[in-house]
């Protein structure tokens, strides 16, 4: 007996022994990093920047796989259905991990169940934007145009349930006006309907405007994010315009399955955390757009999805928005 006792603890211990090396060995192979949109999109260019410099420190090749359609849940089910080995990773956002959510019946994974999020990078904020043409000089003044028309004043998307859709659905939620939504297939498409005067205003992230705005084909009236855009410093955000609680900014970052060891996760974080204060990937990301976030811990990043939902999920339900 005490011969097959010493032999089970033998074993345990060899196992222990052989995870312990496992983790300190991490990583062995390449990683992938599945991306939810096409090559050349946003958040592609922010993947591959960050998949070059955290291959550079992990000492192993880090794969853009992009995984396109059904508004990123076919790639980000593909991620959490993966073996929690840290070998597979994916780019996030407030659309795949939170908007999504709302917007499928069955989106095929569970963001706080399925996925552990690493961190936040950075974020986009949108910007109000309407014809030249328009006599409105402010969000007060479109906003009385829009109660002097209820539900005549229309506003663009790229798509339903997009940050485009989701900040028309706050302005109406936190001012009462009542706007008309119509997507179309693409951004650019609904960046065009403005400028067209197909429909009478948008709300467009930032840098997919910025060219038009400077060449005077759109007017901005405000941002959408907490503070002023370092493109548009002279625009001010919709909390300084009048429009009170109303925060939209579209924050991306990287998530692995559930179940990822925690000194993996760890090691990510404390990564992808270092490269994003690096000048060069910041200044490459300032030219998308993007404002970093300051560096936090797993912990603050899942927080961050938490609260996310709890503030989006009654929003969209009482928009009646659906992707299906």
């Amino acid at each position: 007996m005490l011969l097959t006792k010493r032999t089970f603890l033998a074993t345990v211990l060899a196992a222990a022994t052989a995870t312990t090396t496992r983790a300190q060995a991490w990583p062995a192979k390449p990683i992938r990093m599945i991306v939810p949109l096409a090559p050349g999109a946003t958040a592609d260019i922010v993947a591959r920047v960050f998949a070059e410099e955290l291959g550079k420190s992990l000492g192993q090749t880090v794969v853009v796989d992009n995984k396109t359609g059904a508004g990123g849940t076919i790639a980000t089910a593909e991620a959490a259905r993966s073996p929690a080995d840290g070998y597979t990773m994916a780019l996030v956002s407030q659309g795949t991990m939170v908007f999504n959510i709302g917007l499928y019946k069955a989106p095929g994974y569970d963001p706080l169940k399925d996925l552990a999020t690493v961190t936040a990078t950075g974020g986009v904020s949108n910007v109000l934007i309407v014809r030249p043409d328009n006599p409105a000089r402010s969000v007060a003044d479109l906003l009385a145009q829009a109660r002097a028309k209820p539900g005549e004043l229309t506003y663009s998307s790229g798509g339903v349930g997009t940050s485009h859709h989701m900040s028309g659905v706050l302005l109406e939620l936190r001012t009462g006006v009542k706007l008309q939504h119509v997507p179309y297939r693409a951004t650019p498409a609904g960046i065009l309907a403005v400028a067209n005067g197909e429909v009478t205003m948008g709300l467009f992230n930032t840098p997919t405007v910025i060219g038009q705005i400077k060449g005077g084909k759109l007017k901005p009236l405000a941002v959408t994010s907490g503070k002023r855009s370092d493109l548009l410093p002279g625009i001010p955000t919709m909390i300084e315009a009048g429009v009170k609680d109303y925060v939209v900014n579209t924050w991306m970052g990287f998530a692995v399955p559930a179940g990822v060891p925690e000194p993996v996760i760890g090691r990510l974080n404390a990564e992808i955390n270092r490269i994003g204060q690096l000048p060069q990937v910041r200044e490459k990301m300032l030219s998308q757009g993007i404002d970093m976030l300051p560096p936090e811990p797993p912990a603050a990043a899942q927080k961050l999805v938490r609260d996310d939902l709890a503030l989006w999920l009654p929003i969209i339900k009482a928009s009646g928005a659906s992707a299906e």
